[in-house]
């Protein structure tokens, strides 16, 4: 029996032979199917029509059962800080493990942990609330407009965080690290750097401490009350007295907090006897 392709004049026998090698199949209607008709078909209107692919059958995607347990992420397993090993390091080792801490995710968007800036011992320590962008990028302590305001602050009741001796202030953040943009340090964010700190009061060994933001009291105190609560008057933190003010970005922002700021700084230098008030 004569191939299919027979009836298309302009294949010889050796083009339907390679097309049918090509799995390609000449079509058109055959001669008892096709409509009657008086018009002659010219060569040029055959369609060759490739033989279409097979298709392989869909599978739908399954859906977990609704039961399925739920897998979480992986936690991320971090050193705890040895509060005991902390007691017995110096200034300098101190400064050293804060450098190297991944106790928290706050050492995730880190470019330096900050521990502090001073002389040791200090009568004077004052503590921030965490390092912001300028410190991140120097590692070093309340650089920037924050740290001009707070020389000028220290200055007016007679402290520097650069002289030796009884006019000597220690400054340091109760956050090491600085958080990122919309990352809130967490309770233990606090607490961790807490232990950090607790060694710094002991080698600082002060005779007053000013807290300057909300983090700061609560690393100290253990209090999420208002400023406003707890400003004007005298805490302890280890036996010394602790009073509270407003953080220095707060008074660069709105300077009307800076008269109440005074009155704060004032109340800690009445904790050294025979200070005086300026």
């Amino acid at each position: 029996m004569e191939h299919p392709t027979h009836f298309v004049p302009q294949l010889d026998a050796r083009q339907r032979a390679m097309l049918k090698a090509m799995g390609i199949t000449v079509w058109s209607p055959t001669a008892e199917k096709a409509p009657v008709s008086t018009a002659t078909e010219s060569p040029s209107q055959v369609a060759l029509t490739p033989a279409p692919a097979a298709r392989s059958p869909r599978t739908a995607p399954v859906a977990p059962p609704s039961n399925a347990p739920v897998v979480a992420a992986p936690l991320v397993q971090r050193p705890a800080i040895n509060a005991s090993a902390l007691a017995g390091l110096d200034a300098e080792a101190l400064a050293q493990t804060i450098a190297t801490c991944r106790a928290c995710a706050l050492c995730e968007g880190r470019r330096h942990a900050v521990a502090g800036g001073g002389h040791l011992p200090a009568d004077w320590m004052v503590v921030g609330d965490a390092p912001g962008d300028a410190e991140d990028e120097q590692g070093q302590v309340f650089v920037g407009d924050e740290g001009v305001l707070l020389d000028n602050m220290l200055r007016a009741v007679g402290r520097s965080r650069h002289e030796v001796g009884p006019s000597a202030a220690y400054v340091t953040t109760a956050l090491k690290c600085r958080p990122l943009i919309g990352q809130k340090p967490t309770d233990a964010d606090i607490a961790q750097c807490a232990h950090y700190l607790k060694r710094q009061v002991a080698l600082v060994q002060p005779r007053v401490i000013v807290l300057m933001g909300s983090l700061a009291a609560q690393a100290v105190l253990g209090s999420t009350e208002p400023l406003g609560r707890l400003r004007g008057h005298v805490h302890r933190f280890e036996g010394v007295p602790v009073v509270v003010t407003y953080p220095l970005r707060n008074l660069l922002n709105t300077p009307q907090h800076k008269a109440k700021a005074w009155d704060d700084l004032c109340l800690a230098l009445a904790q050294l006897p025979g200070s005086g008030t300026p």
